[in-house]
């Protein structure tokens, strides 16, 4: 698999079912820098042309973005986006899907084990 910055959906669309699935299926969001790409849900793909407004502020910025996008399909919902760079230059960006509305970002959180705990102490 190689992965362009001109990279179709139909290129992108292994990793993107990979990822849906890794992620237990939450929406998913993925385009390459020149060309639109692909919305997954429930294992398959809604849309095979599709860009989103934080997809596109990822592609320009380069930088991870968690944020509630105020238009389109996901309008209302958490989303958050990582930008997939190859030598320093953003080629892809990928994104989720908070449909739980925040509870899945919250259990990542609240799943995190201490950095730094002594042996002796109890947690």
């Amino acid at each position: 698999m190689k992965i362009t910055s001109s990279s179709s959906g139909e290129e992108l669309r292994e990793l993107g079912i990979c990822i849906h699935e890794l992620v237990s299926r939450l929406p998913l969001t993925i385009r390459s820098r020149e060309l639109p790409g692909l919305r997954i849900e429930d294992g398959k793909v809604i849309d095979d042309n599709y860009t989103g407004p934080v997809l596109e502020k990822v592609l320009e910025s380069g930088e991870i973005a968690r944020e509630t996008p105020d238009r389109g399909p996901y309008r209302g919902i958490p989303v958050v986006v990582v930008p997939l760079k190859e030598e320093g230059e953003v080629i892809c960006a990928v994104g989720i899907v908070d449909a739980t509305k925040g509870l899945f970002t919250d259990m990542v959180e609240i799943a995190r084990r201490p950095q730094d705990t002594d042996k002796g102490e109890f947690y």
